[in-house]
């Protein structure tokens, strides 16, 4: 393919991709084992809007930043004010994320929980996550829940399954016209004999349910390591439940590591799955890009521009599949012409491509190079060290 027209469909893509950022992927975190502590991490939630603001000048594809309310959101920080700062970042606050797994009274599920008080608990949570998001104007509230059981009778998943729909309906009936509500998924981790919310299926169960507004989010790390994450993608796409994505790479579960850092070709494949979807159906997919990672030994920053700039080349790549070609290979039964469809995308160097893309945007032509030689990272270690050395708060090695 000459360079003109490579670029010409790599500009168009790249144009359409915007990839919110986690608050949280710029705290401190850590893991049930202990957490380990960076100078530079955020300390509150105007420092993420900062870090945020950083990765999307760099990069021009991360306009937005997801938040959890319980984690970002208090009366010294309340909604408004929050939006606001973002704005005058440069990007806006994402998907609203309430807090359904981390209460005391949520031991034994949230929507699920056998105690209908603990159940309406949740709902209010919820309830209120909705009008923060409409007063963030958020268009994303995004549900994940930890509820499931760990011993065969603890429960009755069929009632729990009931407690579902039924709260679910409430929090649809109180969306705005223009809010989408996602449903994610997870088949284990921290309930280990059921979830309750397992799988693909029971999200689209659940977004059926409660109404077109509602639907699935795919996390790439919820699921079991043999399974064919992109054929997720496909039949949720052609139901037109597919509402987004939190990226992640992972080895075995939800190990939150860093997008394309295990296994790009399957990041690829799933991007080719979007990709032929919008050709079939004249435009693109409306879908809504999240990342959701744990950097635990990683800096932040750098970490979340290494995620976003695999994503531009990995999205890149697959727009360049030719599927007409591929049609005809898959109709006539041309199984490794078919396959090679697929690998001589992957394998193109689209590497001259970005770089001209980010010229035209007024980009650094390489986004982490520019923030390591910027000094940025040591800065903000200083000033935030100094901070928290004044509000007295400690970063011991300590469990997370």
């Amino acid at each position: 393919m000459a360079q003109d027209r490579l670029n010409e469909r790599i500009f168009q893509a790249l144009n359409g991709l915007d990839i919110e950022l986690p608050s949280w992927g710029f705290a401190d975190t850590g893991t049930r084992f202990g957490k380990f502590y960076q100078d530079a991490a955020a300390i509150d939630i105007y420092d993420k809007i900062a870090d945020a603001s950083t990765v999307h000048a760099l990069t021009g594809s991360a306009s937005k930043m997801a938040v959890h309310v319980l984690w970002d959101f208090s009366t010294e920080h309340p909604p408004s004010e929050v939006a606001q700062a973002a704005r005058d970042a440069g990007i806006r606050i994402g998907s609203i994320n309430p807090n359904l797994f981390q209460d005391a009274d949520y031991k034994l599920g949230s929507f699920g929980h056998p105690d209908e008080t603990v159940q309406e608990k949740a709902l209010d949570h919820c309830l209120a996550s909705i009008a923060i998001a409409k007063t963030c104007e958020s268009r994303v509230i995004s549900l994940w829940f930890a509820d499931g059981t760990n011993y065969p009778g603890q429960d009755s998943v069929r009632r729990r399954k009931k407690a579902f729909e039924k709260n679910l309906a409430q929090c649809y009936a109180a969306l705005a016209p223009d809010q989408t509500l996602l449903i994610e998924y997870k088949p284990f981790e921290p309930a280990f004999y059921h979830t309750d919310v397992a799988d693909w299926g029971m999200a689209l169960h659940l977004a059926t349910q409660a109404g077109p507004q509602a639907k699935v989010l795919v996390d790439t790390g919820h699921h079991y390591s043999s399974q064919n994450i992109e054929q997720i993608v496909a039949w949720l796409l052609d139901e037109g439940r597919l509402g987004g994505f939190h990226f992640n790479d992972r080895r075995y579960a939800d190990d939150d590591l860093t997008l394309g850092s295990i296994d790009p070709y399957q990041v690829f494949r799933i991007f080719h799955e979007i990709h032929a979807y919008g050709a079939d159906h004249g435009c693109p997919a409306k879908l809504d890009y999240m990342v959701d990672q744990s950097h635990n030994l990683k800096p932040k920053i750098p970490a979340m521009i290494q995620t976003v700039t695999w994503a531009q080349e990995l999205f890149a790549k697959a727009c360049l599949v030719d599927l007409e070609s591929l049609r005809r290979h898959q109709a006539a039964g041309r199984i490794i012409e078919a396959e090679q469809c697929l690998q001589r995308a992957f394998m193109t160097d689209v590497s001259s491509s970005l770089v001209a893309w980010r010229e035209s945007k007024g980009l650094p032509t390489d986004p982490l190079r520019s923030f390591q030689e910027s000094g940025l990272l040591e800065e903000r270690a200083k000033e935030r060290r100094a901070r928290r050395q004044a509000l007295g708060m400690q970063q011991n090695s300590a469990y997370a």
